[in-house]
């Protein structure tokens, strides 16, 4: 099934719906156009149009499959990032237990792509979802899903909508991060209190405790630290009081893409408990990186031995007006990158095949579809000319485009990345 699915992806039609590709590709199917290997600068692509590095994305891919292999910790990468069925096949290739999600039309779209193990890194009390949960585990024994639950009253909602339910979804407590954080139970008495109003519903399992580090209120690494090591404690505390009864293995789950070394060394301290512990790692971002936000808070910063990402996208636009010395203008704006974190970076200059630093340019404001640029005297920039810009966000970068060419280092796009938001 996943993979008739996913050949499906290839025999879409490109037309107009997909920015930046051929005009000339227009009703070629997705495979046949990259089974041409065109090359991104010289057979037709438009401004503007984002491209992945092959490179670059295999980089990341092997980088953390070995980082998590190397400090036992399973993984489960968040899918909210790219929503790009083939990376999440290209993950659980390399060795990841499952996809990470946030929502249920995520859900959904993963279930469409044959994704067996799903972790909603969310509470989850819509009634109709829940029932479109409870039928696919009715219908596929080898469907893993886990949800948070933060709540009585979330847990009386999903008993409500599961009543009946032949199989019974996996739920862990969500310790919230600190007051003040984002979602998530406020107190272990509260945590407590939530785990009893599980055990009551037929239709729920307790399986374990997590939470997201990067919601730690002015987080330093003792910080975030010594609240890993207090969702570590709850699920202790969980099992010395026997709700974790009768469990194949017991989930501990955190993770984001700013303190996963601070969740691998945590992890590593986790105590023998009644039943193996399913160490879930939840990152996301580092399948494209970036070039600001997270280029700037990965982990790998503070623990250089272990490697580096590679920021693998590129944005490409073409300078339409150069109004004033001090002033440009390229056709690529709000509708087609992330600027939710930080502006575009201006990086490289393309004319007449040439590639070099985009040096005394930078991008000063977005408007709808265009970049304004703020131009330095020794800046050598013509109306015609290519601008590739790096991008900050993985997230909202992805979510700016269904069909993404992927180019080797030469330019040469040997697949398309098709995105679900």
């Amino acid at each position: 099934m996943a993979g008739e699915a996913l050949a499906r992806l290839a025999e879409e039609r490109v037309d107009h719906r997909f920015k930046g590709l051929p005009p000339d590709a227009d009703g070629l199917t997705v495979g046949e156009l990259a089974a041409q290997r065109r090359n991104l600068f010289t057979d037709g692509f438009t401004t503007p149009v984002l491209a992945l590095s092959a490179e670059r994305l295999e980089h990341n891919l092997a980088l953390m499959a070995r980082y998590a292999s190397r400090h036992g910790l399973a993984f489960a990468p968040h899918g909210k990032t790219s929503m790009a069925p083939q990376l999440f096949h290209r993950q659980v290739e390399r060795g990841a237990w499952g996809i990470t999600l946030a929502v249920p039309h995520q859900v959904r779209v993963a279930r469409a792509f044959g994704v067996r193990r799903i972790f909603l890194a969310n509470e989850l009390v819509d009634a109709a979802a829940l029932r479109w949960i409870a039928a696919e585990l009715a219908a596929d024994p080898d469907f893993r899903f886990i949800c948070y639950v933060d709540s009585v009253r979330g847990v009386e909602q999903m008993a409500a909508a599961l009543h009946g339910s032949p199989r019974p979804v996996d739920v862990v407590v969500e310790l919230a991060a600190g007051d003040g954080a984002r979602t998530g139970a406020r107190t272990e008495a509260e945590c407590a209190a939530i785990a009893e109003a599980v055990a009551a519903v037929p239709a729920l399992r307790l399986v374990g405790v997590a939470g997201y580090e990067g919601e730690v209120p002015q987080a330093t690494p003792e910080r975030v630290h010594a609240w890993l090591r207090r969702l570590v404690a709850l699920a202790a505390d969980f099992d010395k009081a026997g709700r974790f009864q009768g469990l194949d293995e017991i989930v501990i789950s955190a993770g984001g893409s700013a303190w996963f070394d601070a969740v691998a060394d945590v992890f590593a301290e986790v105590p023998e408990l009644t039943a193996p512990v399913l160490k879930l790692l939840r990152s996301g971002a580092y399948v494209s990186h970036d070039d600001g936000h997270y280029r700037k808070l990965t982990p790998f910063t503070r623990v250089p031995e272990e490697g580096a990402l590679e920021p693998a996208f590129r944005l490409w636009a073409q300078v339409v007006s150069r109004p004033s010395p001090e002033q440009a203008f390229v056709n690529a704006g709000k509708r087609d990158a992330a600027y939710d974190l930080d502006l575009p970076f201006a990086q490289v200059v393309r004319r007449d095949g040439v590639e070099r630093p985009a040096t005394g340019i930078e991008v000063t404001a977005l408007s709808d579809q265009h970049a304004w640029l703020r131009t330095a005297p020794e800046a050598d920039l013509e109306v015609g000319d290519w601008l590739g810009m790096g991008l900050s966000h993985p997230c909202t970068s992805f979510d700016k485009w269904q069909l993404i060419p992927v180019a080797e280092a030469d330019g040469t796009v040997v697949e398309y990345m098709r995105t679900f938001f």
